[in-house]
């Protein structure tokens, strides 16, 4: 990315939008590929990657993800449309179709000058972050001269568009418990599994714990905690924890009845959540006899899509306010050189 531009006292006029994302097969003859592309440079065993494989071929060997982002895409260009915002919306992923390389050449050869980067994560880590950062330095460097600059839209875990969002997802599930739970539910808050070598160099951890507390404050709801899925590096690498499914396993013995799962570190409802939430969680569940509501992700939710219009606003307009809800404040708009640092382990040539 830019540094260079993004630091600037004067503001870019930006002409484009690009959504930046992780990208998923929609075919099952895609899915090896992708997995490979996914785990290119990473020490998992080809089994784990063969087991991975077959939750997506559970689903026809389709991840949603690409469906889904192009359904924010087009809800974003009417709310855009709707508040006399003109930019176009590019769409381009780190592991499949559309590839981040061939957008930014072709948002190069449309004449592009200045973009605004919007990723698919609410948190601050390196692989939701730094490495999104990484991946349009070197889409840009395969583009050429053409390659527009680009500047990162901040991340929104505090966002009051976000919190509401989260809120209202949950309140929706609460209402599908049976009606002698909803006073006495446990609500799970999970994200994605990370390495505790990644989680010590970044916020991930306190913007996760800091959006949960936000949260429930807006749902008036104490009983929470925080735990993680997704987990996928050798077992002798410590991850976060605790995992969701062995925190299930431990929560009749506490008395625990009923859960609200609401996934808070992802923003669409993809693999990851279709089946270690509604396959594998949900399994520990019916075995336990607990009463489960799974709630859905940001996905499309209109104040969503009008939280992301904001965001963009405040980047034409630096007058703008910057919204955010807590004690952590808005977060910036241009990473530090030391941000989220991380040097993932590789395997030995």
């Amino acid at each position: 990315m830019d540094e260079t531009a993004e630091t600037s006292s004067e503001p870019p006029a930006f002409d484009a939008i690009l959504l930046v994302s992780f990208g998923g097969p929609e075919g099952v003859d895609e899915v090896i590929p992708f997995l490979e592309n996914v785990l290119r440079g990473r020490n998992v065993p080809r089994e784990r990657m063969l087991e991975v494989a077959e939750h997506y071929y559970q689903f026809g060997g389709v991840s949603p993800i690409n469906r889904q982002n192009r359904e924010l895409i087009a809800c974003l260009e009417n709310e855009l449309a709707e508040h006399e915002i003109e930019l176009p919306i590019y769409f381009g992923n780190r592991n499949w179709d559309p590839m981040l390389a061939e957008t930014v050449k072709q948002m190069g050869a449309d004449g592009m000058k200045h973009a605004l980067a919007l990723f698919t994560s609410s948190f601050s880590s390196y692989s939701a972050c730094r490495q999104y950062r990484e991946n349009l330095t070197a889409a840009s460097e395969q583009a050429g001269a053409t390659a527009p600059s680009f500047h990162k839209i901040r991340m929104y875990f505090n966002h009051p568009g976000f919190i509401e969002t989260m809120a209202d997802r949950i309140r929706q599930s609460i209402a599908q418990l049976p009606a002698n739970r909803r006073d006495s539910f446990k609500l799970l808050f999970t994200a994605h599994s990370i390495p505790l070598a990644m989680a010590d160099h970044c916020d991930y951890v306190d913007q996760l714990n800091n959006a949960a507390e936000l949260i429930c404050k807006e749902l008036g709801v104490d009983d929470h905690a925080l735990v993680y899925q997704s987990r996928s590096g050798p077992p002798h690498q410590p991850w976060l924890e605790p995992d969701v499914c062995d925190y299930l396993e431990q929560l009749v013995d506490c008395g625990g009845q009923a859960v609200v799962i609401s996934p808070l570190g992802f923003v669409s409802d993809h693999m990851e959540v279709l089946f270690d939430l509604d396959e594998e969680a949900a399994e520990v569940c019916k075995r336990r006899g607990i009463d489960m509501v799974r709630s859905e992700t940001a996905g499309t939710h209109p104040r969503f899509v009008s939280m992301i219009r904001e965001l963009i606003q405040e980047r034409l307009d630096p007058s703008s306010p910057r919204l955010a809800l807590g004690d952590l404040g808005p977060s910036h708009d241009d990473c530090p050189a030391d941000c989220c640092l991380y040097e993932p382990r590789r395997p030995s040539p």
